[in-house]
């Protein structure tokens, strides 16, 4: 057969390759600035003015400066801009850089569209800086892992259809008749993400002109959607297309083949399937159906099994090839990420055990879980690619293998430093919150004890985060010595017959699976099918069925102040350090009961969009707070957390004291929630919706003056009616509202549930 000539495209690799190096280290800087601010909550003061005279600061001996960034360097704010640029940013930059570079070679051939590779990549870096300039303004969903608003997720949505229809035309051109096995992790990958993305991202925008949208989902559905998504971002981002680049970079790093091609067929379908059943393992001991949470557990333990095979897989690939190990930098980094994938997915099973999730959940025991798997598996694989990728590109040798190594243990030392010391805060913070005296009462009452506890374990966080961003300073000084020495080769000449047409029918004595890999219309139908299966059985039943959310009478819907309150809640990114699920504890009722004593019932969340029941406590659940504390503290509390509670790692919101709420949206908000969602608002409460706001503002700057003659004589000299018209008022309607609707022990419900 005639031999045909053809060029693999190096540029958009190495486009993909330099945007994976600069927001790796932006969304490393984000991470650490989160780690600092945790145990020094006054780092915005220091840059931007205070008036607490025991705090040095770079700016003038004033709030002035910090109010007016409006939040933008809060603490919510920070952390929300770190995972979404580490997952979005770095992550799938390295995964498109591996998968632009491997696709070619594997199928003998040019991607099928420059132009929809390079509309791809614009459209991508794009969405990330639209990403950093919205976070920045406070315009997010809330929603783990999903917090962009409407518009982005179009964007997404978009880029990665562009990115899908590439690589699919692209293998329908293959001059390889077999897929390997890297590939099957990116179709399947490429399945489940956009599945995952377009359901948990459905909302409804308040207007087409504007950002703000509201969940389609809301309480015990919208959480058990948000976390089949969140579970299965990681597994369908973090882990499915790096095991697929495991699979083409680690052998071609050892010169070796892979270990087992049974075991890769196993390991791939296997995990395709369980993966995307256990996202309700998040969700332990809370509102959800209880069927869901032993389906999400059971399905966890067994997602050991399948990871577990990979990792055997990646490992036992360097059969023979373990000298190499000691002398290579990339083996090495290859080594300890695929070590840290079988750590982590040994791990997370365990979690999700009900024994040890009512002792792990909420506490920094799964940062640090989390951050096993993102340190060591995604950051080593990353950092792996790219060692091997650039001295090729260039057609050079490594600028300085030393630096590689320094780049290597620095890393390392930064993974044990950071997962050790959150690890033991974890363990630390789980067992306090559940010691109890003799006599019956907590050991640990104020939940201060439990913060300063720990604040020793994240200043060790800080210095893990310190190595491993020093060790990618290395690597990025490395890499740009290299280029320099280098002569990059964008079109990179290759030669192959053309692909035969042969039936696409089964063979006589073909292999089932040796079928399929030269038919990928029917490996990916196979795919979806295997990915929709534990979908359709978890989210339909919960979606659907109104016996599993039971009514309560008592629940109503948040007054139109409330509900302004409950959107700059989301905006400042609360939800990041408090919890709103009082778990069914005898530690969680006495602690967080308030006047109620109810752990938290699925009917209360009915009109939450999206909901908020968090996934870490660094301060305390919120949910029975209403009236646990009087109005004038949480005015204080906002304005310098350390003023009612010494110890406090909780950063100022001035700004909120200062801006006048914006009620513009309110009645189209109320109007919204009544016409789309069916919210039992009447006519006469939506027309009357600001003469509503007036008075419970008022009655609250009432309380505010009666609790504190300190503010009352403060706002003396102001004019009248001044406190009513800020956004702290709209955020203290929210926070005095929550779980006052059950007020008594017997629950009335409309169902027999």
């Amino acid at each position: 057969m005639e031999t045909q000539k053809f060029s693999y495209d190096n540029s958009i690799v190495r486009a993909f390759l330099y945007a994976t190096l600069v927001f790796g280290l932006i969304g490393f800087t984000f991470g650490l600035t989160a780690a600092l601010m945790l145990f020094y909550p006054e780092l915005p003061e220091f840059f931007f003015g205070t008036d607490d005279t025991t705090i040095k600061s770079l700016a003038s001996g004033n709030i002035q400066g910090l109010i007016n960034t409006h939040g933008a360097f809060g603490f919510g704010r920070i952390r929300m801009l770190h995972t979404n640029t580490v997952i979005f940013a770095f992550v799938c930059n390295i995964v498109y850089t591996g998968i632009y570079y491997s696709l070619q070679r594997l199928l003998k051939t040019r991607m099928y569209s420059d132009t929809l590779s390079w509309l791809h990549f614009w459209t991508w870096q794009f969405m990330i800086v639209a990403t950093f300039v919205t976070f920045f303004m406070g315009i997010n969903t809330s929603k783990e892992y999903a917090e962009h608003e409407w518009p982005i997720d179009i964007l997404i949505a978009f880029s990665w259809i562009i990115f899908g229809i590439n690589m699919f035309l692209t293998i329908s051109k293959r001059r390889v008749r077999h897929l390997y096995v890297a590939i099957w992790f990116y179709i399947g990958t490429w399945i489940a993400v956009a599945m995952l993305h377009i359901f948990n991202n459905l909302e409804v925008p308040l207007s087409f002109t504007g950002w703000k949208s509201y969940s389609a989902y809301a309480g015990v559905k919208d959480a058990i959607v948000q976390w089949w998504y969140g579970h299965n971002a990681v597994a369908f981002v973090l882990t499915t297309p790096v095991l697929g680049l495991m699979y083409y970079f680690l052998p071609k790093a050892a010169d070796r083949p892979v270990f087992s091609y049974k075991l890769s067929i196993i390991h791939f379908w296997s995990l395709i399937f369980v993966y995307i059943w256990a996202g309700p393992h998040h969700l332990q001991y809370t509102a959800l159906p209880a069927w869901a949470q032993a389906v999400g557990t059971g399905f966890s333990i067994m997602l050991i099994a399948p990871s577990w095979g990979g990792m055997l897989n990646g490992l036992l690939t360097l059969r023979g090839a373990w000298d190499k190990v000691r002398e290579n930098p990339i083996l090495k980094f290859f080594v300890v990420a695929v070590t840290c994938y079988g750590m982590a997915t040994f791990e997370g099973p365990l979690l999700a055990t009900k024994n040890i999730n009512k002792i792990g959940h909420f506490t920094d025991w799964v940062i640090g879980h989390v951050h096993l798997g993102a340190l060591g598996w995604n950051g080593f694989m990353a950092f792996g690619v790219i060692y091997y990728l650039v001295p090729i590109m260039w057609r050079t040798k490594l600028w300085s293998v030393k630096l590689a190594n320094w780049h290597f243990w620095l890393g390392t030392l930064g993974i044990i430093f950071y997962a050790v010391p959150m690890y033991i805060s974890g363990f630390t913070q789980g067992l306090m919150w559940k010691q109890f005296n003799p006599d019956g009462t907590l050991l640990w009452k104020n939940w201060l004890d439990t913060v300063t506890a720990i604040i020793p374990y994240f200043k060790m966080r800080f210095v893990g985060g310190l190595f491993y961003i020093s060790g990618s300073i290395l690597m990025i000084v490395n890499v740009i010595a290299t280029v320099r020495k280098g002569s990059f080769q964008k079109e990179v000449p290759a030669e192959a017959p053309a692909l035969a047409n042969i039936s696409k029918n089964r063979k006589e004595g073909e292999g089932t699976h040796l079928w399929l890999e030269r038919t990928p219309v029917l490996l990916g139908i196979l795919s979806f099918i295997t990915i929709s299966i534990g979908s359709s059985i978890e989210i339909i039943p919960t979606l659907s069925l109104k016996k599993s959310v039971p009514t309560i009478s008592a629940v109503k819907p948040y007054s139109p102040l409330e509900l302004e309150g409950r959107d700059i809640y989301i905006r400042e990114g609360c939800n990041a350090c408090h919890s709103q699920m009082v778990r069914p504890f005898r530690d969680e009722i006495t602690r967080f009961n308030g006047k109620n004593g109810q752990y938290s019932k699925a009917g209360e969340f009915v009109y939450d969009r999206p909901f908020l029941w968090g996934s870490k406590r660094t301060g305390p659940d919120l949910h029975r707070e209403g009236g646990k504390n009087p109005s004038s503290w949480h005015y204080k509390h906002m304005y310098n957390p350390r003023s009612t509670s010494a110890g406090s790692i909780m950063p100022r919101y001035p700004w909120l004291i200062a801006t006048d709420l914006d009620r513009t949206k309110m009645v189209d908000k109320m109007k919204l929630m009544k016409n789309v969602f069916d919210v039992p608002y009447s006519k006469a409460e939506i027309d009357s919706a600001d003469k509503w706001a007036n008075n419970q503002s008022a009655k609250i700057v009432k309380d505010i003056f009666s609790e504190a003659n300190d503010l009352k004589q403060a706002y003396a000299k102001r004019p009248q009616g001044e406190l009513e018209k800020k956004e702290i008022v709209a955020l203290i309607s929210y926070l005095q509202r929550l779980g006052t609707d059950i007020k008594t022990t017997e629950i009335k419900t409309a169902s027999n549930n």
